[in-house]
């Protein structure tokens, strides 16, 4: 069992429950952690709360996690968006909310439990928690993955990102102006200071490069087209929080705000990060003449959001005009 004792700050104050304690708590999604609450584990001092209690200056929140069984992944019968599929490779649009494998606090549900049911023989390369697995997306982005089938496959297609061959491209709503064509190159590694975060002055870094492709500002917020470079651990969400332009609902990295402008008010309905793996694009591991690419388009929740916020400001210029 783990113990959290967590206090609140002048910047959470406000936070539902529940989302309080899914930024700070690590390996917990915030549906695992509205169970706790109901299962009374997740206590305000010594009383229980409901998710949707809203935390207040100096409140302090205790927190019991139990600890995880292990367990070998099972297949699960869980619904797959197949982009393309053939005898070396599966081309997935991952949704929100799922991991990618299993880890503590997820022995289920994950993608992986859903290829053990799909698919017949995924690689081992990368172990039994991993088969197939070539690179992740975290848990609260969607997008373009792709998966290994065979062991010769998930080496050369785990040698193209190491070599930096394949092509990334996300979308993202951050908060503030971004212009196209910036760069941001900073090393990036494990926070010091909080083992869950990723950070762009951890002392034992690797090198990340990030660059804006595309850029429309819309008062407020930018809605962009993020290319990288490099693949490392919360990558866009750590340099775009490190320029000080963090991703709209993305709790962890300061992107989380309670008062905005009335045309910027759709952002409320999120309830994760505004990022999504748009493209994805690389040489097919057993036909080296062959380039590949995948375009995932926005998911309902994100789309719908952003359709809202320009509807609002395009009026609003009109207004003005």
């Amino acid at each position: 069992m783990q113990h959290f004792e967590l206090t609140v700050d002048a910047e959470q104050a406000g936070l539902r429950l529940d989302q309080f304690v899914v930024s700070l708590v690590p390996g917990q999604s915030r549906s695992q952690i509205q169970r706790l609450i109901k299962e009374g584990q997740v206590r305000l001092g010594d009383k229980a709360a409901r998710s949707n209690y809203q935390v207040r200056l100096g409140d302090v929140v205790m927190v019991e996690v139990p600890d995880p069984s292990p367990a070998t992944p099972a297949p699960e019968a869980l619904p797959i968006d197949v982009l393309f599929e053939d005898h070396d490779l599966i081309v997935v649009n991952k949704p929100a909310g799922m991991v990618v494998h299993p880890a503590p606090g997820h022995a289920a549900g994950t993608l992986v439990n859903a290829l053990l049911h799909h698919v017949d023989d995924l690689s081992g390369v990368g172990g039994e928690l991993r088969p197939g697995i070539v690179h992740r997306l975290d848990k609260g982005t969607s997008g373009v993955m792709v998966v290994a089938k065979h062991d010769a496959a998930h080496q050369e297609l785990s040698r193209q990102f190491q070599d930096r061959e394949v092509e990334k491209e996300y979308v993202a709503l951050v908060w503030g102006e971004v212009q196209q064509g910036r760069r941001i190159e900073a090393d990036i590694g494990r926070d010091p200071n909080d083992r869950k975060k990723m950070s762009a002055r951890a002392k034992r870094a690797r090198t990340a490069v990030t660059r804006i492709t595309k850029a429309r500002f819309l008062r407020g917020v930018s809605y962009l087209h993020v290319a990288i470079y490099t693949g490392r651990t919360h990558q866009i969400r750590v340099h775009l929080s490190a320029i000080g332009h963090p991703i709209v609902a993305d709790a962890l990295y300061g992107g989380i705000k309670r008062h905005v402008a009335g045309h910027l008010r759709p952002v409320l309905r999120l309830e994760r990060p505004f990022l999504h793996a748009m493209r994805l694009a690389f040489t097919h591991p057993s036909e080296p003449d062959r380039r590949m690419e995948f375009i995932a388009p926005l998911p309902e929740d994100l789309q719908s959001v952003i359709d809202d916020i320009v509807e609002r400001f395009e009026a609003s210029v009109d207004t003005s005009e």
